[in-house]
């Protein structure tokens, strides 16, 4: 019997089309997979280990910063320690523009917050939208507790970051001297430019990692500490600072005067103990106002000494061997021809001997003496005093002064000259000059510094230098121009001087009024030049006499006490004390027969 295949058994049917297509797409997918997994774990390699460094540089630009941390300059004392400069923590408000420019419904509440207008806020954000960093307008450098209340605010991408700003404590009394620092607490005059690399420190720097909205999240590491300023002790006393800058402005109300300097020195170390100048400024507000009020007219304004330079002919003829204190002069008629013009005395003089010559300032008496020297020798003398050249102190901006070489005199130069007129000078270099004639005829550059020692020359013989000083003593005793300078129970070294100020190529009747002294004349501490500019004239009460020796008198009073500086004219304080003693006695006596 023969048996047949059932269909449906056992047999093998064959395989249709449709079951090739699907193992083909089963295979594509499984070998696009398995393509796929190589691709990932050949870029996991390429990121975790080939590319590593340069795939984190490009997170970190996203998320860490390098923050600068802010440091403080050093302070600037006076010679006591007392603070004149100090740098006190605030807050700038800042923004991030990509951040803030999404929100522009908050930028009007934060232009309220912060005084601004909206629309230039606005403005301002929409033009830095591709920036990360923007200062918010007038928010620099302001107190932290005004820029917390905007903070508090919660306005996405506004930020506050910790500064210095500077303060003066003296205020406008030290202004000229310290100078001021800009926004960023850099020197920009006086003593905070010319020691600005020593006060300015070095700001450090921090990594932090923020988050999207700016706000740090984590600080990573200290890149470098911050280095704060070092201080700096002037030779300033501000004591005697605040007398000058008061007398200085007392004189200038009473006399309806323009402007008014006035300059102390230490005759044997240079040190500038005051300098005053007014108009005066405050160092706090510093932008806009009178630029012209900024200028230390002490170290930069050029003026003609005038009578202050009649001691100084003096001792240059005395150096000559030309006369002696006593030697007599004949200054009749009272005027002398001088080219077109005349050199005249206040009055006819008649005959003085050389010291009166310097008693009753006779223009007619120092021409004379200086007539008998050759140029070239009168020249290298006041030269030798500084004239002509920086004192050196390293003020910013100081004026070394007008002296024209003998090559360019006229015939009349020298004769003027004699009397001050003819050369320009600042206050410090007259200082300087008159402090010399106090320290036995050592010149030393004046300082701003405590305890930095100048070289020192020998200018001038120190018999010489003392016979000067004996002799401008007569100045402020009876005869004298300058009794209003005298001092009870100090005897006071001086020279007035009231010279006519430049204009259109002649002199206008317009004056600068000087008065340049030393005290105590047995032992000099102090050299002071007060110079009133541009008095008013009505009444003839204009000269240096009048107007500038009582500033001297007042500001030297109370420094002679502060600084504790023994008396040389003992016998006329006992006999004012005991002529004060009586007539109180006489006014209890008065008082007790009523």
């Amino acid at each position: 019997m023969r048996f047949r295949r059932i269909p449906g058994g056992n047999a093998k049917r064959p395989r249709t089309r449709a079951q090739f297509n699907l193992r083909g797409r089963l295979a594509l997918v499984a070998g696009a997979l398995g393509l796929c997994s190589v691709v990932l774990v050949g870029r996991a390699v390429d990121l975790q280990l080939i590319d590593n460094a340069y795939y984190q540089q490009k997170a970190d630009s996203r998320f860490l910063r390098e923050l600068p941390i802010a440091t403080s300059r050093g302070m600037i004392t006076d010679r006591n320690g007392e603070p004149l400069a100090i740098s006190t923590p605030v807050a700038s408000l800042w923004a991030n523009p990509q951040e803030l420019v999404k929100h522009p419904e908050r930028i009007v509440e934060l232009a309220a917050a912060i005084d601004a207008d909206p629309d230039a806020l606005a403005r301002n954000v929409a033009q830095r939208a591709d920036k990360e960093f923007m200062y918010l307008p007038g928010q620099r450098r302001i107190h932290p507790a005004a820029a917390q209340k905007v903070l508090a605010l919660g306005v996405p991408g506004v930020f506050s970051q910790r500064e210095f700003r500077r303060f003066y404590p003296q205020g406008e009394a030290l202004a000229h001297v310290l100078g001021f620092t800009n926004i960023d607490d850099l020197g920009q005059e006086g003593i905070e430019l010319a020691f600005d690399d020593w006060l300015r420190g070095n700001p450090g720097a921090q990594r932090v990692i923020r988050d999207r909205r700016g706000r740090i999240v984590e600080n990573v590491d200290l890149v470098r500490p911050a280095e704060p300023g070092r201080d700096l002790t002037l030779s300033i006393d501000r004591r005697i600072q605040f007398l000058a800058h008061r007398e200085l402005r007392n004189a200038i109300r009473q006399t309806g005067a323009s402007a008014g300097s006035a300059v102390v020195l230490d005759v044997a170390t240079g040190e500038v103990l005051a300098m005053a100048n007014l108009p005066a400024f405050n160092p706090h507000v510093v932008t806009g106002g009178d630029r012209d009020a900024r200028r230390n007219r002490a170290v930069t304004d050029l003026i003609e000494p005038g009578s202050t330079m009649k001691p100084l002919t003096v001792a240059a003829a005395l150096e000559a061997g030309l006369v002696t204190p006593g030697t007599r002069v004949d200054t009749n008629p009272g005027w002398i021809p001088n080219g077109r013009y005349r050199t005249s005395d206040f009055r006819n003089y008649g005959v003085l001997d050389v010291t009166g010559v310097i008693t009753k300032s006779s223009n007619v008496g120092v021409s004379k003496l200086a007539a008998q020297m050759p140029d070239r020798q009168f020249y290298e003398f006041l030269r030798r005093f500084g004239y002509g050249s920086s004192t050196g102190s390293g003020f910013p901006g100081e004026a070394p002064g007008l002296f024209p070489e003998p090559a360019r005199w006229s015939g009349t130069t020298k004769q003027t000259l004699s009397y001050g007129y003819g050369l320009s000078a600042t206050p410090l270099q007259i200082a300087t000059a008159y402090a010399a004639l106090g320290n036995d005829g050592r010149l030393t550059p004046p300082t701003f510094v405590k305890g930095q020692h100048n070289e020192s020359r020998q200018v001038l013989d120190p018999a010489i230098s003392r016979q000067i000083m004996r002799m401008m003593q007569t100045v402020t005793e009876t005869g004298g121009t300058a009794t209003r300078a005298a001092i009870l129970g100090y005897h006071v070294a001086g020279k007035t001087g009231t010279a006519r100020k430049a204009s259109g190529g002649g002199y206008a009747r317009r004056y600068v009024a000087f008065f340049a002294g030393l005290v105590p004349v047995e032992n000099p501490r102090f050299s002071m030049v007060v110079v009133i500019d541009d008095p008013d004239t009505t009444g003839n009460m204009y000269g240096g006499g009048w107007v500038s020796a009582p500033v001297f008198k007042n500001v030297m009073e109370g420094a002679l006490r502060l600084m504790d500086v023994p008396p040389d004219d003992i016998d006329t304080w006992l006999a004012a004390q005991a002529q004060a003693d009586a007539g109180r006695a006489a006014a209890a006596a008065r008082e007790a027969r009523r």
